[in-house]
């Protein structure tokens, strides 16, 4: 790859509303005033978007003006290689963005900024990539779904301990965090007196304007958007992860809206528009995380100038889903967050946007509403949510007219029979993403992902007593994932398939929980044929399924036990759902029997999921991935239920540490997958 001149890179930084700054290879010392005032820089310091050459610096000085800031090699900024000015201003809540070139790959660097008195903010560290041609082992984290409102972010601090204390050649490069790095949906303590399942409510954002919906509070302005970054960034873990490494970001739901998809929002069961805070979305996401993404149509360093829009109803969709009203269309288009990053010879991260181009959620919508039932909570069938995902494409294009169980006891018209096909990536983002994986020369190929991929099914036609399962065969469940479109999902592995792409890996969030496996297209009583494999990480802070249901569904429901149920010695409900969506029914009923976990295994159902090595519904924490030329490695570590900061440096105890290692495969092989569990014993998960 040639070097970038600095002409073309300071086109660069403006494309992506930044300062330009050029580094020299040899460095002298700081002469630039600098004394520690972290108070006038409250939300600390960040780093983003590395390449080979290049790290974008974020601060915010609420004073605003001028800073002065500078990049050194040492600690001790006795090595600057990178000096210059920027602004702050009013219409960007006082925050900046400084593209610095002319690095090293591979290299640590040190950075800060300070007034023109030479009051400074905190020291942040930074990391560029390896050269696309170096060959070295890379080592990057992933997380998801941090919610300061609910929880404590002591996954941050214990990433840091063991980072601080790794060799070099084996610390972080970066961090890859995939979404819902707010929570728009807030609670005030004095909504919620009675916390939210055992957790207390904190009080980090209060809304200028916002919306009250039920007993919760939304955004509606920009300037409650922002409020909610400040509120989270002051939080000491989150704040010294930022100063600490780069930052991989990409929005997921909770960013705009926590059922929106393109420029809408649905509440309570109805649809709106919302191009307008689809916008002050962007635009804050844009001030507060450093990262390379396209605005159309500005050529300002320090401003986001988006488009002016109305929030008019989108009635008319075009053959994917998309809603061809201007204010929709301009809305999304205010900021492009999908793109690449290349680190080193072995590995390239495409990241992509699951909410922005998605057609709307058929699961979600009020017409399938029939097909959820107390009887089985969580649980629908899979068939059908099959027929409404391919719509019009169902059978080769013969869709049912109606939607109906075995017994008779639900049918439906189905209104999806003329509807286009689900998607999640929208046409031109598909197109974008496939020819981005199908020309990677690294070894591999991550795709960053905010929601899960690996499929979430249970075998409910296996229970025997009680109400018996009304539908043939499997029963999903209805995330709003990858895990139901099936369709979409079936193309991109096809193409990985039929073009003999390998290294393939998906790492994803929102699921809240930890998840690994081989990415396949289908399961049985379908083909089963791996293409690649597939992680999902444990929520940083917000609450998962176990605790919902431990807090939520009823002690006396004939289904309890299977997900929260508890064996002959057990003291307290135990995480059975996840030997259920491993195993199966006749494994949670033996368990439930005996308390013999190694038994119950033993009634595995082999066709459930055969795509899935581990699952922890309840699991909080962080994954780490390494890879080298031969091999892949990823790591989940699970921290306890982080209801209150554990105050200790390390973070708090571990629950386990399990690690998993695939070899790079050969074209027409497929993936394998091995486990190792390190420290404890996730016993339902595996």
């Amino acid at each position: 790859m040639s070097p970038i001149n600095r002409r073309d890179f300071a086109k660069m930084a403006v494309a992506i509303g930044a300062t330009a700054a050029w580094g020299n290879l040899y460095g002298s010392s700081s002469e630039m005033a600098w004394r520690e005032r972290r108070d006038l820089f409250p939300e600390g310091v960040a780093s983003g978007d590395p390449d080979h050459t290049s790290v974008l610096l974020w601060t915010r000085y609420p004073q605003g003006g001028a800073l002065n800031f500078e990049v050194a090699e040492d600690e001790q900024f006795k090595r600057v290689v990178a000096t210059g000015k920027t602004r702050v201003l009013a219409a960007s809540d006082w925050t900046c963005r400084v593209l610095v070139g002319g690095l090293k790959p591979a290299h640590v660097y040190w950075y800060r900024f300070a007034d023109a008195q030479g009051n400074g903010s905190r020291v942040g560290r930074t990391i560029t990539a390896p050269d696309p041609a170096d060959d070295r082992a890379v080592a990057f984290a992933f997380v998801s779904c941090q919610n300061a409102n609910q929880g404590a972010q002591n996954a941050y601090r214990r990433m840091i301990y063991e980072d601080e204390r790794a060799a070099e050649a084996d610390r972080l490069g970066f961090v890859l965090h995939l979404g819902d790095f707010i929570y728009e949906i807030v609670w005030y303590p004095e909504d919620r007196p009675q916390g939210m399942y055992d957790r207390k409510i904190r009080d980090v954002v209060r809304y200028p304007s916002g919306e009250k919906i039920r007993d919760f509070h939304v955004p509606t302005t920009l300037e409650d958007y922002r409020a909610v970054y400040k509120g989270y960034l002051r939080d000491p873990d989150l704040q010294d992860a930022r100063a600490r490494w780069p930052f991989v970001n990409m929005w997921d739901n909770h960013e705009f809206s926590w059922l929106g998809w393109q420029s809408l929002q649905k509440f309570e069961g109805k649809t709106r528009p919302a191009q307008t805070r689809k916008v002050a979305a962007m635009q804050a996401f844009f001030e507060f995380q450093p990262a390379r993404m396209k605005r159309p149509n500005s050529s300002s360093l320090e401003e986001f100038h988006g488009p002016k829009v109305e929030d008019v109803p989108v009635t008319k969709f075009d053959e994917q889903g998309l809603g061809e009203e201007p204010n929709n269309l301009a809305a999304i288009g205010s900021l492009t967050g999908y793109r690449a990053l290349r680190w080193g010879r072995n590995m390239e991260l495409i990241v992509t946007d699951q909410r922005s181009y998605r057609s709307e959620e058929p699961t979600d919508m009020q017409e399938a509403k029939a097909l959820a039932s107390d009887d089985f909570p969580e649980l629908i069938p899979q068939e059908a949510m099959e027929i409404l995902d391919a719509a019009r494409t169902y059978n080769k294009g013969n869709p049912p007219e109606t939607i109906r169980s075995v017994d008779g006891s639900v049918s439906i018209p189905n209104i999806w029979a003329k509807r286009p096909a689900q998607t999640v990536l929208g046409a031109e983002q598909k197109a974008w993403f496939l020819e981005r994986l199908n020309r990677s020369e690294a070894t591999w190929k991550i795709w960053g992902n905010t929601t899960a991929t690996l499929d979430m099914r249970a075998d409910p036609q296996n229970l025997s007593q009680g109400k018996k399962w009304p539908w043939s065969g499997y029963a999903g469940f209805a995330m709003g994932d990858w895990s139901t479109a099936y369709t979409e999902r079936g193309e991109i592995y096809d193409f990985v398939r039929e073009r003999g792409i390998t290294g393939f890996a998906t790492v994803a969030g929102d699921r809240h929980s930890f998840w690994a496996g081989l990415a396949a297209k289908a399961l049985p009583p379908h083909s089963f044929t791996p293409v690649g494999i597939a992680f999902v990480t444990g929520s940083v802070s917000a609450p998962g399924l176990v605790e919902a249901f431990e807090h939520v569904l009823p002690k006396d429901h004939p289904l309890q036990p299977l997900f929260v149920g508890q064996g002959p010695a057990d003291q307290k409900p135990q995480p059975v759902v996840n030997m259920l969506l491993r195993h199966g029914v006749k494994s949670c009923q033996q368990y439930l029997k005996s308390g013999d976990v190694q038994k119950s295994r033993e009634l595995s159902n082999p066709d459930l999921s055969p795509h899935v090595s581990f699952v922890d519904m309840g699991g909080h924490g962080y994954s780490v991935v390494r890879g080298s030329t031969q091999t892949l490695e990823t790591e989940f570590v699970c921290i306890p239920r982080p209801v209150e900061s554990s105050g200790r440096e390390d973070g708090g105890p571990l629950n386990y540490r399990v690690r998993f290692q695939t070899r790079i495969w050969k074209k027409g092989e497929p993936p394998r997958l091995d486990l190792k569990v390190v420290e404890g014993d996730p016993k339902f998960s595996i």
